[in-house]
């Protein structure tokens, strides 16, 4: 008898099944044939929030919680954190190779070539209220663009599809600044191209009056460093609802708006600035013993340590506590690092933490770094997402093409009531 088999005695009705075991998961229609009689369903599994549902087979992205490891299409973060770009990364994920120096030249300009914006789309956003909180901005935006551009819609065209993903790239830094200056009052900065992706991106937010934007290189490389680490991160909640979503057949402006819509969450794209109030609230070093002792208690959660995947130290956060000391140099120490080192250093030493293996994740540095840029906690999950858009446009591509994928429909176990009468309103 073969290994990769699951055996099944159903005690209802003595039958025995096996289903085989492929890649370390059964095939969940395979549990349909477990019936009591005829008349019967068949038996379904049961996973709020999918925790252990595997929705897609993929080949983006490999990540292992217990070992700490996360790679890109086999490449490991720490590699490309410190050898490559974002639009490098980008290109990665959506073409499953690190491109040559002529490819991704092309790469680089056919995206900067798509960073203006319709002069309407920009109207638009101008018609937010002035307190509009960039992320709603951010969602609208991207689900208006599918206006705009109707040939998005022939989703089955390959270059059509290459087309729309070069263009969301392009576009998504650029909504994203006019967010952050519209919050402000201030004119909108169009592109420049001269400058790289991320450069760009910060003369749009930060220009004054000054005719040429003097783009400092360690805020730059920083932040291109933070795009790379949040481009993708498996099956988290705003990619799957871009899988979910493009599984419509819905265009990838729409399917993008609704992973933004995702990120939007306090749960996903949100926990950052978690992290930053529970340090503001802390207030200082000597406070942080009477903080843990709390969070032993079941008073309070710490912000920013643990992850529903990862049981070990996320790589990414390794990588953004190295650059927060580079940022730091140029804008000075933010005081609350100090409560963070500490929080951290006395996490990292406790039996408590170790044992439920609370590890510091992505959100626990970031925060303080987008801090010192002088940026809003209302732009956090903006800048996330400018990152995450790659992710979302391979995943979505991959779903797209992958022949075993069909329209997205979980089933439910109905607790209601059973059938009932109506009753006319004059006598209830």
């Amino acid at each position: 008898m073969s290994k990769n088999v699951l055996s099944i005695t159903d005690q209802r009705t003595g039958q025995q099944y096996e289903i085989p075991i492929e890649n370390g998961a059964i095939n969940a229609m395979r549990l349909r044939e477990i019936k009591v009689d005829e008349n019967d369903f068949g038996l379904m599994s049961y996973d709020p929030g999918f925790k252990n549902t595997a929705s897609t087979k993929s080949t983006i992205t490999f990540l292992d919680g217990g070992k700490g490891i996360l790679r890109y299409r086999g490449y490991p973060i720490e590699e490309l954190a410190a050898n490559s770009t974002f639009l490098e990364t980008a290109y990665l994920l959506l073409f499953n190779k690190l491109p040559n120096e002529a490819e991704l030249k092309q790469f680089v300009h056919d995206v900067k070539h798509h960073t203006m914006l319709h002069e309407n789309t920009k109207k638009f956003m101008e018609g937010f209220r002035y307190d509009a909180h960039s992320m709603g901005m951010l969602v609208s935006t991207l689900a208006s663009l599918s206006t705009f551009y109707p040939k998005a819609k022939n989703i089955h065209d390959p270059e059509k599809r290459k087309l729309q993903m070069i263009r969301l790239l392009g576009k998504m830094p650029t909504i994203a600044a006019y967010a952050f200056r519209h919050t402000l009052g201030m004119p909108f900065n169009y592109p420049d191209n001269e400058y790289s992706y991320t450069g760009n991106f910060l003369q749009m937010m930060f220009r004054m009056t000054e005719k040429k934007y003097e783009v400092n290189p360690i805020l730059e490389r920083a932040l291109d460093v933070l795009f790379i680490l949040h481009a993708d991160h498996e099956q988290n909640c705003s990619t799957t609802t871009m899988r979910v979503v493009g599984s419509s057949n819905a265009d990838p402006y729409v399917a993008a708006a609704s992973a933004a819509a995702g990120l939007y969450g306090p749960l996903h794209g949100g926990a950052n600035e978690m992290v930053l109030r529970m340090l503001r609230e802390i207030g200082s070093v000597k406070n942080i013993a009477n903080h843990i002792k709390r969070v032993k208690s079941g008073e309070i959660r710490l912000m920013g340590f643990g992850h529903r995947v990862y049981k070990n130290y996320d790589p990414r956060a390794k990588i953004i506590k190295n650059i927060a000391d580079q940022v730091f140099e140029v804008t000075g120490r933010n005081p609350l690092l100090d409560i963070a080192l500490e929080l951290e250093r006395i996490a990292l030493n406790d039996e408590y933490f170790i044992n439920k293996k609370l590890y510091p994740n992505v959100d626990f540095y970031s925060g303080i770094i987008y801090e010192a840029l002088n940026l809003p906690v209302e732009m956090f999950p903006v800048l996330f997402a400018i990152g995450r858009m790659a992710g979302w446009l391979a995943q979505w591509e991959e779903g797209l093409l992958d022949k075993e994928q069909a329209i997205a429909r979980p089933r439910q176990l109905f607790l209601g009531d059973e059938k009932r009468t109506y009753v006319p309103i004059s006598k209830r």
